[in-house]
């Protein structure tokens, strides 16, 4: 039997919501979402040098991760994870799970990384509500973490989070610390599966490194990247999400894009 579904269809150009005047940013204080200047830890957003209670635990991250994130190593994991025989659950069953992570690398937040997902998704579907498949990109972006739990395999941090970047080739400047170093089926589109991705290839999406690594479909894709990196960003706070009011919603929408059961 074969099942149809209706592929969602991508706006030829992602609204700007940024670069408001001071009337605009009243605005989206009170019915979209404003971006912050300032993190919970007092900081700006992605400031690696900010003396701060996670700036030791944050150096130390990407130290490891420089030195160990090597060509041949990726290839393993690559070569492992690509086998899907760890276990069988759905997708809000993995989103629970990331309520035990704590992400190393990010200066910003320091909460469960399940709120950070549903912090990201809520402030997307403030200035995005008709681009469903975008809310649950948001939802899943960061699903990757569960592989430091041991029932995935364990993995040190270093070896799952933190920005991306390209191995095989010289480090770019705008790599943090530098000097240091489709088979379960989805019907979210290109884009989403693109910003899942590359989402923390800030090289790429910030920087404007390794362009000449995209193909076309690529380059369309980081549109949406662009957008997307705005709300993965700047809705790190302390504020929480009401887990059990939004489930609904998130749980409707991964019935829509998704299987029951994924391998992972």
């Amino acid at each position: 039997m074969t099942i149809l579904v209706e592929k969602p269809v991508l706006a030829l150009e992602p609204k700007d919501v940024s670069n408001k005047d001071d009337s605009e940013k009243e605005m989206a204080a009170k019915n979209g979402f404003f971006a912050p200047e300032i993190n919970s830890f007092g900081n700006s957003f992605r400031d690696y040098n900010a003396e701060s209670a996670r700036q030791s635990t944050v150096e130390e991250f990407y130290r490891l991760q420089h030195i160990n994130q090597t060509y041949n190593f990726v290839k393993r994991m690559r070569a492992e994870y690509a086998k899907l025989n760890r276990m069988e659950m759905g997708i809000w069953e993995c989103c629970e799970l990331l309520n035990e992570v704590v992400d190393d690398s990010d200066p910003d937040l320091d909460e469960p990384q399940i709120m950070h997902l549903l912090q990201t998704a809520e402030a997307i579907r403030k200035d995005y509500p008709d681009e469903d498949w975008l809310h649950l990109t948001a939802l899943i972006h960061d699903l990757g973490k569960v592989l430091l739990l041991p029932q995935f395999g364990g993995l040190p941090q270093w070896a799952v989070v933190g920005d991306t970047f390209p191995l095989g080739c010289a480090f770019d400047d705008s790599i943090v610390h530098n000097k240091v170093a489709k088979q379960n089926g989805t019907t979210l589109p290109p884009a989403a599966l693109f910003i899942i991705r590359f989402h923390s290839f800030y090289p790429l999406h910030t920087a404007g490194a390794y362009k000449h690594l995209l193909n076309d479909e690529d380059a369309k894709s980081l549109n949406w990247l662009h957008i997307f990196n705005k709300y993965d960003l700047y809705s790190k706070s302390k504020d929480k999400i009401d887990i059990e009011k939004v489930k609904p919603y998130y749980m409707s929408l991964i019935e829509k894009y998704f299987p029951a059961k994924l391998k992972w």
